[in-house]
């Protein structure tokens, strides 16, 4: 997720020995290294968002470690500084670590010893940066963004339609899976158009029970029925200047239906218990998961061709896997305002077993595991609370296994930069030609072709 490329490991010390020794030792260990010969050197290329670590000698000429770290700080109060020091210095090492120091080395030490504290910075610091680049795009979103949030061509292309429909009085029916946010893009046409001062009424069809459903959509006059006692408005008036969202439509019996249908022709009710029509100034969005035209939904053609004068389809998560830490990251959000916790850090294990799930409750069981994750209840998914792990075979042989799990990685990967090779044959440290060869020996599917 994180754009700031590959990692640095800045190294400063004004014993070229030792310096050059560190710098190779750690070069062999895959790591690139800048080595300087003073503080200034390396201050000079520290910058906000480097994705970087600061290695110092504390007892230097000029600008010396304690300096260095302070300084080093002012620019990026979150930036790894490794100091470096001698026997008689630890205690000073440890006032540093006050100050802010990522940690101290005491003199002698093998490289594998600086290798390792290095590689556990580097980690801390990427989800540093990969955090402020979740918050920056939500925080640098608008507001249609915020509402339905991702960076998928999918929801992109959500967006723009939402924007295009919102200001207009059409009809509108939303398709999408359980979970989706159908009532989201309904309140977002709503919010977002020329009816946003009006009222937005939602009714979900499949909760009312038949008997009533009638009076709560076009209500009554008193003597109607047996215990109608005064007069009621019923939902479709109240929703008058505004916005009616009948969910799941696909519930609704068959008799009410052909009322629905005229209402919606018309623009206009009649009471139960009056003959009189009262004008509606209503628009109604409708919303479905399953489909109206099958000969087995029992729905009225007339009704779905007279609703669905536009569709907007919602895409489920599995088909929009780069959205989910973003969107996982904004629920988390807004569950640390009403919890009132801080977010824990959403390191890269759990970011490739929330890409890497199939998500069947959608947004709606993304959000439950946010607020778990919020409140402390939850760390990522195991073999007993299902996902990521128990997605995996516990059958077959062992390379069918393996050929399987392999794919779960690659896959979450590429969801990870969203579709872009090149990071992720880099992050899964193998050639270029290895993940091309593997991901057609899995039949893994790529948008990006291949590099020459």
């Amino acid at each position: 997720m994180t754009d700031a490329g590959q990692p640095v490991v800045h190294l400063v010390d004004d014993d070229d020995d030792l310096r050059d020794a560190l710098a190779q030792g750690l070069e062999l260990e895959g790591l690139p290294v800048r080595v300087h010969s003073d503080s200034a050197s390396l201050l000079s290329q520290i910058r906000h968002d480097a994705y970087a670590v600061a290695v110092s000698d504390i007892r230097m000429p000029g600008i010396d470690g304690l300096d260095l770290l302070r300084q080093a700080l002012a620019i990026d109060p979150t930036l790894p500084v490794i100091l470096i020091t001698g026997h008689g210095d630890v205690q000073m090492a440890v006032d540093a670590m006050r100050i802010g120091a990522y940690d101290f080395i005491e003199k002698p030490f093998p490289v594998s010893r600086l290798y390792t504290v290095v590689e556990r910075a580097l980690e801390k610091r990427r989800l540093v940066l990969e955090n402020r680049i979740l918050r920056s795009t939500l925080d640098g979103g608008d507001e249609m963004a915020l509402r339905l949030v991702g960076r998928s061509l999918g929801i992109k292309r959500l967006r723009e339609q939402v924007g295009a429909l919102a200001d207009t009085d059409v009809d509108v029916l939303v398709f999408g899976e359980t979970g989706t946010g159908k009532e989201v893009v309904a309140r977002a046409l709503h919010d977002f158009g020329g009816r946003a001062k009006g009222n937005f009424v939602a009714i979900n069809c499949a909760a009312l029970p038949a008997d009533i459903i009638e009076s709560e959509l076009f209500g009554h006059e008193p003597g109607a029925f047996t215990g109608a006692a005064k007069q009621r408005i019923g939902k479709l008036e109240h929703a008058s200047g505004g916005t009616i969202f009948l969910d799941e439509i696909e519930s609704m019996p068959l008799d009410l239906q052909a009322k629905l249908l005229r209402a919606i022709e018309t623009r206009s009710i009649e009471r139960l218990g009056s003959n009189k029509p009262i004008p509606l100034d209503v628009r109604f969005v409708a919303a479905t998961k399953t489909d109206l035209e099958d000969a087995e939904s029992r729905f009225r053609p007339d009704l779905y061709y007279r609703l669905s004068v536009v569709t907007l389809d919602i895409p489920p998560l599995r088909e929009r896997r780069e959205d989910i830490p973003i969107l996982f990251f904004h629920l988390a959000r807004e569950a640390r305002a009403r919890f009132r916790r801080e977010i824990p850090t959403v390191d890269h294990r759990l970011e490739l077993q929330l890409t890497a799930h199939d998500w069947p409750g959608n947004v709606r069981e993304l959000r439950n595991y946010a607020d778990r994750f919020v409140l402390g209840m939850w760390h990522g998914f195991t073999e007993e609370t299902g996902g990521f792990q128990a997605d995996l075979p516990v059958t077959g042989s062992l390379a069918d296994r393996l050929a399987i799990f392999e794919k779960t990685i690659i896959e979450g990967e590429l969801a990870r930069n969203g579709g872009a090779l090149r990071p992720t044959y880099e992050t899964l440290q193998i050639s270029r030609k290895g993940l091309y060869d593997k991901m057609k020996r899995l039949g893994i599917e790529s948008r990006e072709a291949p590099e020459d």
